[in-house]
């Protein structure tokens, strides 16, 4: 499949989970990738993995995002594809949260992508696509959450703004929303192997198709937003939660 040939492709956080997933699918459909993600090591190898280009950049550092925007200028002259997919997760209970906590998770989920896309605007080709990875928690409420799930609220609005303010240049933006997904940030939690499972079928009860979500169901459906089939489709919200909001 060929539908983004020579699409140029940017997925921040592209070095694990979702963004190597979707680094993967765009590359697999022609397009030619960019990945980006904090640490050197983590980001080189696996741009050398999926043979794609990989520049170190912290989404929270707003410094990193105009170096990473200048390099892809200078190196590539504009952007197809930008998925905005960089994030972190931190749970606790409102009344323990720390300001450490919330300013880390707003600073990468919100603020950062916010920023990401304000400076990548002048460079995104007309008839582009932005996809920003949200969560299924901006609409779904869960205790402890309330930082997590407040950032990517946040996304979605900025998500549908975007959308208005870029549709006079056919730029489409949009936001995929999962649910549970087998990634590596489930097994970043802290939680020993018994607990981590208990999890995990305490969350698979909640889930009609009794299963979690993969980092490639998710891919593909980015993918879908940046191709010819959902060139109408813009300032939409896409839950992929296997049932769990209903």
């Amino acid at each position: 499949m060929n539908n983004l040939k020579d699409k140029i492709a940017v997925v921040t956080g592209g070095n694990s989970g979702i963004g190597y997933a979707t680094a993967k699918e765009l590359k697999a459909q022609g397009a030619k990738v960019i990945i980006t993600g904090r640490r050197e090591e983590a980001v080189q190898q696996a741009a050398k993995a999926l043979g794609v280009t990989g520049i170190v950049a912290d989404q929270s550092r707003l410094a990193d995002t105009e170096n990473l925007v200048a390099q892809v200028k200078q190196d590539f002259g504009k952007v197809d594809i930008l998925f905005i997919n960089a994030g972190i997760v931190g749970i606790t209970p409102i009344e323990h949260a720390t300001e450490q906590m919330f300013d880390d998770i707003i600073n990468i989920n919100f603020r950062g992508a916010y920023f990401t896309l304000s400076r990548f605007i002048p460079l995104l080709a007309d008839g582009g696509s932005v996809v920003f990875l949200s969560s299924n928690v901006a609409s779904f409420n869960m205790a402890n959450s309330s930082i997590y799930s407040s950032s990517k609220a946040a996304l979605n609005s900025i998500m549908k703004i975007a959308a208005l303010e870029l549709a006079s240049r056919n730029i489409t933006v949009n936001a995929v929303s999962p649910g549970p997904t087998e990634t590596e940030i489930l097994n970043k939690m802290g939680m020993d192997d018994d607990t981590l499972k208990a999890a995990k079928a305490n969350i698979l009860s909640k889930i009609p198709l009794n299963r979690m979500g993969t980092a490639q169901d998710v891919a593909s459906m980015v993918a879908y937003f940046c191709g010819d089939a959902a060139r109408f489709i813009t300032g939409a919200e896409i839950l992929m939660d296997g049932g769990m909001a209903l």
